[in-house]
This record gives C-alpha cells, sequence and structure tokens, in this order.
C-alpha cells in the first residue's frame, strides 16, 4: 500500500493506509481541510493528521466517518479541536461499542495495546446526518449523504463536486476483494444504497473504495447487480 498521498481532483487526496488497506481521503478548502475516516489507530490517525498539515494550506478543522468500524473510526481521537460527522445513529454505538470496537480490532491484528489505547479515548461525532449536509470548506464543498443502511446500519458517503466529482464510497464499494457483510450490515437493503451512490455521483464520478483502487460507475453497478444475486435482494 503507498504511503503517498495520491490527487484525485485539485485538492481532493486519497491514501491508502498500510494493513488493512482502508482508504482515507481529504477535501483541502481555502478555510479548513475534511478528513474522510481516521485510520485504524491513534498512531495512524496522527500521521495522516502530520502527513496533511505538512502540505494543506488550510487547517484540519472536520472530520467526516464512513461508517463505523474499527479501521475507519479508531485514529478519530488525534483530530483534537476538529468537528467530527457521522451518519445518524453512529454516536451511540461508538459511546457503548468502543470495547467491541476493540475486540474486533485485536481479532484482525491489531496491537492489544494500540487498539485499548484507541478504544478508551473513541470519539463519537458532533454532529450526525440524517439526509444531506453541505460542508463549505472555502472555494470548495463537500456533501455528506446518509445513504444507508447497507454495509453497516450507518453509511454516509462524501461527494465532492468538480471536475471530476468525487465520491468517498466508504465500505459500500471494495475494490481489493469482496464486499464484507458482517453481523451489522444490511445486505437486503445494501444495492438500494449503492443505487443512491451512483445517482448522487453519477456516470463521470471516479469512485474511491473503502479498501482497493478507485473505480468508475460501471464496476460500482456491477458490485451492485453481485451484490442483489448474492443477498436475493
Amino acid at each position: 500500500m503507498s504511503e503517498e498521498w495520491e490527487e484525485l481532483a485539485p485538492g481532493v487526496l486519497r491514501r491508502r493506509m498500510p494493513g488493512w488497506d482502508e482508504t482515507v481521503g481529504a477535501v483541502v478548502g481555502s478555510e479548513a481541510t475534511l478528513v474522510v475516516d481516521t485510520g485504524a489507530s491513534l498512531r495512524a490517525g496522527a500521521e495522516i493528521r502530520r502527513g496533511l498539515e505538512a502540505r494543506s494550506t488550510s487547517p484540519v478543522g472536520l472530520v467526516a466517518l464512513t461508517h463505523p468500524h474499527f479501521d475507519h473510526v479508531l485514529g478519530t481521537a488525534a483530530f483534537s479541536g476538529v468537528r467530527v460527522y457521522a451518519a445518524v445513529g453512529t454516536g451511540a454505538l461508538l459511546r457503548h461499542g468502543a470495547d467491541g470496537l476493540r475486540a474486533d480490532a485485536v481479532r484482525h491484528g491489531a496491537d492489544p495495546r494500540e487498539a485499548a489505547e484507541a478504544a478508551d479515548v473513541l470519539v463519537a461525532p458532533q454532529h450526525e446526518v440524517s439526509g444531506e449536509q453541505v460542508l463549505r470548506l472555502g472555494g470548495r464543498e463537500a456533501v455528506l449523504v446518509n445513504v444507508g443502511p447497507g454495509h453497516t446500519a450507518h453509511d454516509l458517503v462524501v461527494l465532492v463536486p468538480g471536475s471530476p466529482d468525487v465520491v468517498f464510497c466508504g465500505d459500500l464499494v471494495e475494490e481489493s476483494g469482496q464486499p464484507q457483510a458482517g453481523p451489522d450490515a444490511h445486505p437486503l437493503r445494501w444495492p438500494a444504497a449503492l443505487d443512491r451512490l451512483l445517482d448522487l455521483g453519477g456516470e463521470g464520478a471516479r469512485y474511491v473504495p473503502g479498501h482497493g483502487a478507485v473505480v468508475d460507475a460501471a464496476y460500482v453497478r456491477t458490485q451492485r447487480d453481485e451484490l442483489a444475486r448474492r443477498f436475493g435482494a
């Protein structure tokens, strides 16, 4: 996995993290930078923040969490002082589910001490999105859209309008392997969530999976159809 940030469109970045290959993203405006997901540990979150602050012209001021799985949220406490957004219901889940996230991280190979440290200071979002919310970053907007349930009960995507449009999909879309449907998935509703995602981005958008390479609308549509066949949706 690359340790470098990849520019998908002017001011729109992403990085594939080592270990679980989870994607983190960033949207850089003239007034603030939005971070999309925060990695699997406090160490990862701090590294993400340092890397962005070294290359960004605006302060890191906002975080959007695409879904409440350990590899996407355990680094959030490294972003102290920022506004954290997620799909409605995520806050209660994180406040009461820290032990479960820690155990899931360890089960997937995380260092037990790092997992416990991150779980102890787990940050719940201050702002929850039930429909759509526009974030104005200075000369650029990011649109947070609650499209779930699907991969989880709390799936949030981030649309960045531009040339091209970029959509951060979280684990609603995966490229490096089959989409993972754990016990918190809603498989019968997942295809409909992908229909909404495709409506948001359209044919010309770049779609950023939660794991793997950037894909196009045709790939997302194929994965949507495979999920429908897989789960009988």
